[in-house]
């Protein structure tokens, strides 16, 4: 793939590091307003997929209060309400911890994550980041009758529904699957119908299955996340936006109206996330201190800033 040079780590006035990658911006109607590199290749979208699955086991009859259907949709960084809010979803089709299929982790969170090295704790199903996805699998695969045990399995019912609403919600099949961090199935799309995918949650009528997970991420942002995240921020400097992260330097947001970004980042890192997002929204139309503070990623020298990740600006696509 041909990515595009989207960000520069400069330090000094001197360009230290430089961060490739593919982006889109499309407005309202789905026309680009902006790339990088190449949008329409495919990448794994990793956790940037978890609105969409939530999307998928709300039509199959996962009903949830909205923070645990935030959470549903999360990367959450383990704090303890978190971790209870697992426990209640699991308590909703009366499972528990030992139900959980996910990889073994520890908090996200680096407080939560020392806390609990600190107190003798290893990697638990219930501390690792996707165990809410999981939980919500699990609670979907009760209410339809789906075997439990091999829910993460892509021949399983509750996988090829996911893969086949990835693709509709896309617009395009899905490119290629995989085996996620946390053992779950993974999908490729282009990032052009990944930003589609958000915008088509993000106007979603209120009470349809898209418009509750929309909601639901909209009104519990900390649950999608946690403290410090950049997608947690993300979403509170824009109010009615619709965002995910997902691991190797994937995200994807939507505004109500439809507006949509989608980037991937080429060595993974979530480091320019923050300035290339905010310019790929301002792109669209977005602006306001709220977003100009979330862009700010200063690089420290002796413990003051001396520089900055910054975005580079991309010219408009022709036409």
């Amino acid at each position: 793939m041909s990515a595009q040079v989207v960000a520069h780590v400069v330090r000094s006035g001197f360009v230290e590091s430089v961060h490739h990658g593919h982006a889109v911006a499309l407005a309202a109607d789905g026309s680009v307003v902006e790339a990088a590199g190449e949008p329409g290749e495919p990448v794994f979208a990793r956790s940037c997929l978890k609105p969409l699955f939530a999307v998928a086991m709300v039509r199959a009859g996962l009903d949830l209060p909205a923070h645990l259907l935030a959470l549903a949709q999360s990367s959450h960084s383990g704090e303890a309400y978190h971790l209870d809010g697992v426990r209640r979803l699991l308590g909703v089709a009366g499972l528990d911890v030992t139900d959980l299929r996910n990889t073994s982790g520890v908090p996200l969170d680096p407080d939560e994550s020392a806390r609990w090295r600190v107190t003798g704790r290893g990697s638990t199903r219930l501390a690792q980041n996707c165990s809410g996805k999981h939980a919500a699998m699990l609670v979907t695969c009760a209410v339809n009758g789906w075997d439990r045990r091999t829910y993460v399995r892509p021949e399983h019912p509750l996988q090829v529904m996911l893969r086949g609403v990835v693709a509709e919600l896309a617009g395009e099949p899905v490119a290629a699957s995989g085996v996620d961090g946390c053992g779950a199935v993974v999908h490729a799309v282009s990032l052009a119908g990944l930003a589609r995918a958000f915008a088509r949650i993000a106007v979603a009528a209120p009470g349809t299955a898209e418009g509750l997970v929309a909601d639901a991420g909209r009104q519990h942002p900390e649950w999608v996340g946690g403290t410090g995240r950049y997608v947690t921020e993300l979403a509170r400097a824009l109010p009615g936006l619709v965002a995910k992260d997902g691991a190797e330097g994937v995200c994807a947001a939507a505004l109500p109206d439809g507006r949509a970004v989608a980037v991937k980042v080429l060595d993974g890192s979530e480091r320019p996330m923050r300035p290339v997002l905010a310019a790929l929204l301002a792109a669209v139309g977005e602006t306001g201190p709220a977003l100009e503070r979330f862009a700010r990623v200063p690089v420290l020298g002796h413990g003051v800033p001396v520089g900055s990740v910054v975005s580079l600006p991309r010219p408009s696509p022709p036409g």
